[in-house]
């Protein structure tokens, strides 16, 4: 359905199971639909500010998702579903995800190079007016402001 309508299917998927996550006590942060090998994937990836994700609330937000997935029944082809967390290096995605990971560190790759580059280190620093601002890695005390609408991909970096 959400192929013949072209409407992909993380937004459809999106809009189905961000509600239903909310409603298990979970935060949708991604939706991937992607083949791997001969196999389609459509993962879901679940955070909780409280306390970690763990099985259960894995297998309630499954349960609820499957069921509606189930009913209006938007992907034609065999595939598998899986959720999860989205791990310690977790993708930032939406406006909400940089405002609440201030003062960490990430990783942003741009569409198109600013400043010479596609791909910056550093800690972010703030989040307004449609500006990522990060404080470089490589160039100490030097801040840079990105685009928000030209981040083609960002995720949290872990230091150990």
């Amino acid at each position: 359905m959400a192929e013949k309508q072209n409407i992909s299917i993380e937004s459809l998927v999106w809009q189905v199971a961000e509600p239903l996550a909310a409603e298990a006590g979970a935060e949708l942060v991604d939706v991937e639909w992607l083949k791997e090998g001969p196999d389609w994937y459509l993962r879901l990836y679940i955070d909780r500010a409280a306390a970690p994700v763990d099985i259960d609330l894995c297998q309630a937000v499954s349960e609820k998702v499957s069921d509606a997935l189930d009913v209006i029944d938007p992907i034609s082809q065999n595939y598998i579903f899986e959720v999860s967390s989205p791990g310690v290096e977790r993708s930032l995605k939406r406006p909400q995800d940089f405002q609440r990971f201030l003062d960490s560190n990430v990783f942003i790759k741009l569409f198109s190079p600013l400043e010479g580059q596609k791909e910056f280190c550093g800690r972010l620093v703030a989040f307004a007016d449609g500006q990522v601002e990060i404080l470089s890695v490589t160039e100490k005390g030097h801040t840079i402001k990105i685009p928000f609408d030209k981040i083609a991909k960002a995720h949290l970096i872990v230091d150990f």
